[in-house]
């Protein structure tokens, strides 16, 4: 069985502490951390499962081709190479109170970006539970990918996470 990639930034902070929960979930030995400060479309090509995980990421940045945080830098990579093999999960956290009008706007972004190179996202949420006014994140009526708010519902991301973990295991084979 080939290792699941965890492609996750910033280093620290919430979104390492939601990775590293995954991987004690899945299992250690079944889980390789990339953080993508220091990733290129190399260590992309060398994964057949890979979660993607990141904090809010605002258009600018996204479009931004001079970026200085850790996505910002990482995000050139993501169109260099095709996902139709790959299967591709998202996680994001956001902020539903301040930014409720783009609640987890960057999972949509980049779900999207991945979509568009082939990516057969699994790991969709129900919005159910989730208070927010939109989010480019929701396709079809379901996020595309699981969204956590450690500013506002850090008691949620416990059960969040082994939820999810546990939809993903039929497509992640773990």
């Amino acid at each position: 069985m080939s290792k699941i990639a965890i492609f996750y930034g910033p280093v620290g902070g919430a979104v390492n502490r939601v990775a590293d929960k995954i991987k004690e979930i899945i299992g250690e030995d079944k889980i390789e951390m990339v953080a993508v400060k220091d990733a290129s479309v190399t260590d992309l090509e060398k994964f057949d499962k890979i979660i993607f995980g990141l904090s809010t990421v605002g258009k600018d940045t996204w479009d931004s081709e001079f970026s200085n945080n850790d996505w910002g830098k990482f995000l050139p990579e993501i169109g260099k190479t095709k996902y139709t093999e790959k299967t591709v999960a998202l996680f994001g956290l956001g902020d539903h109170v301040t930014y409720a009008h783009g609640f987890v706007d960057h999972i949509g972004l980049l779900g999207k970006e991945l979509i568009k190179n082939g990516a057969n996202l699994v790991g969709k949420v129900s919005t159910g539970g989730y208070d927010f006014e939109e989010s480019e994140a929701v396709i079809d009526g379901e996020f595309i990918g699981l969204p956590l708010d450690e500013d506002f519902e850090p008691e949620l991301t416990e059960e969040r996470v082994t939820d999810w973990v546990k939809l993903l295991k039929p497509k992640f084979g773990f």
